[in-house]
């Protein structure tokens, strides 16, 4: 595979920005595979992602965020430089259902996603067979009811220990304090089953059969303090019936799930997604 300089920049929209870090690159003679634009004309933000043949560059990745870091502050830019032989650490969050975690590990193992899963952590034991055949470290931490903090703490610790940059909810039908949705912002990746803002909250799938819908979906996005409501990176749906059953519904809804998780989770791995306030812009290849 290539090796590639990734360069993903936001900033305020104003004339010149991509004369400016094209000169850079032209310079260093970099060479650019991919190149996506977007301008959001109510915010007046401007979102760039370039992906450069590092091999072409006269400089080597630490050179090139020491040098364009003068564009940066010249051009007010939130930007990051990445190298993709540096592959992200992710760490995955279970409880009993597997249909998402296999999925994932799957990818994984096939080398679909381009990462390094460090562990899995589960507050149940059931799925640690399935974990350690793919040889991933799996921690068992029992969260009770009556006092969720040291179980949360103690999963904080190891995700932290394991130098994870992504943490996935793969169905953890837990509720992420409010003070770990602030520490790793961004950062966590949560799979609802439900085409959000609708059927927020428990049993979607029972409610949208109440309501007699026609389309099921699942949603991927960011964990922020307040419930399903992070910025959206992937959604799908799927037709459903009269004649279907809520149990239906969880059957045929499990197959979106694992899809739209696993696309959401490598257009984040990719740094195609570039969030602002609680919207996202995506970059697809």
């Amino acid at each position: 595979m290539k090796k590639t300089i990734r360069l993903i920049i936001s900033c305020p929209d104003q004339v010149g920005i991509v004369a400016a870090v094209s000169q850079f690159l032209n310079e260093r003679n970099g060479s650019i595979l991919e190149a996506s634009h977007h301008t959001d004309l109510d915010q007046k933000r401007f979102f760039m992602r370039h992906e450069i043949d590092a091999s072409t560059l006269n400089i080597d990745v630490d050179e090139f965020r020491a040098q364009f870091g003068s564009i940066a502050e010249e051009y007010q830019m939130d930007w990051c430089v990445s190298d993709s032989t540096e592959k992200p650490k992710v760490i995955l969050l279970a409880t009993k259902e597997s249909h998402c975690l296999n999925d994932i590990m799957h990818r994984w193992h096939t080398g679909e996603l381009d990462c390094e899963i460090v562990g899995v952590i589960a507050n149940h034991e059931d799925l640690r067979s399935m974990v350690e055949w793919y040889k991933i470290p799996y921690h068992c931490v029992v969260v009770p009811r009556e006092d969720k903090m040291p179980a949360f703490k103690e999963m904080e610790r190891y995700i932290d220990e394991s130098g994870a940059d992504t943490i996935v909810l793969a169905r953890y039908m837990q509720i992420f304090p409010e003070y770990l949705c602030e520490k790793y912002k961004h950062k966590v990746i949560n799979i609802h089953h439900s085409f959000l803002p609708s059927f927020v909250g428990a049993k979607p799938y029972h409610q949208a059969a109440v309501r007699g819908v026609k389309l099921i979906g699942a949603t991927c996005h960011y964990v922020t303090a307040e419930l399903d409501a992070g910025p959206i990176i992937e959604q799908d749906v799927i037709r459903v019936r009269h004649s279907h059953a809520a149990e239906d519904m969880v059957r045929l809804g499990k197959d979106i799930e694992k899809l739209v998780l696993s696309r959401g989770l490598r257009l984040h791995l990719e740094g195609r997604v570039l969030v602002h306030g609680n919207k996202t812009v995506i970059f697809d290849a």
